[in-house]
């Protein structure tokens, strides 16, 4: 399909009942919304394939629908820094800042250069972009030390006081996932937590009560990442 067949496609699905809902059950607002679910979105984009150009018109088109579409249709290795910074600004609800933040951001070779940069930013959803790249990257990436997810907890402590809903529960998402790699990062990650209870602010104590109640359950799942050491019983025993 070109772009014209795409946005005319878009336009048929639309659907106000589901704009009204998602607003409602969700929270999910955005500007030029069709109502049109990921579920519909994955078969459009699937049956078109990657698709650079088409994905970057679909985005410049306005439509929330076109932009979500835009997320499923351009390769992480076709991202590139400007691309990045342009999208994000424009991000106006959680759905599209994690569409786009955990499967193409964090699959970038710019993620950890965001993560840094936007867990530092002021406005709510470039802030939460960098802490969902930060949640993803904890499980994309299978095969890197503790070492690296460990520079992670200084920037989880120091935005945990931040209280708006979509900044702490990302906060939240990033303690946790770093916290199921394995079970040393477990560890080092419920003491985060406990030292987050002694924070004054409500948001800190709550990111800290809802990680410590996943992290420290008995049968906890893990990734056991990476899977050489935390899966070979002769080579744990070094390693830990």
């Amino acid at each position: 399909m070109n772009y014209n067949e795409v946005i005319a496609c878009l336009y048929d699905l639309r659907d106000a009942d589901k704009v009204a809902l998602k607003a409602k059950k969700f929270g999910v607002v955005g500007n030029n919304a069709l109502g049109i679910y990921h579920k519909e979105l994955k078969m459009i984009a699937k049956d078109i394939g990657f698709d650079k150009e088409l994905a970057i018109q679909l985005f410049d088109s306005g439509i929330y629908e076109g932009r979500l579409l835009c997320s499923k249709m351009i390769k992480p290795e076709d991202v590139t820094e400007d691309l990045m910074e342009k999208w994000v600004k424009t991000f106006e609800n959680w759905e599209i800042c994690d569409s786009f933040s955990m499967g193409l951001f964090a699959k970038s070779e710019f993620a950890l250069a965001k993560i840094s940069e936007w867990t530092k930013r002021e406005p709510e959803f470039e802030k939460r972009a960098g802490f969902t790249i930060m949640a993803s990257y904890s499980m994309a990436d299978k095969n890197s030390g503790n070492d690296l997810f460990e520079q992670f907890f200084p920037i989880i402590t120091r935005e945990a006081n931040d209280d708006r809903l979509y900044v702490k529960k990302a906060v939240n998402w990033a303690l946790r996932n770093i916290g199921k790699r394995n079970i040393d990062l477990n560890k080092k990650a419920s003491e985060v937590a406990q030292d987050l209870l002694e924070f004054q602010s409500s948001s800190a104590k709550w990111i800290a009560k809802n990680a410590l109640n996943e992290l420290q359950k008995e049968h906890v799942r893990m990734s056991d990442y990476p899977r050489a050491i935390y899966r070979n019983p002769l080579a744990n025993t070094w390693y830990r």
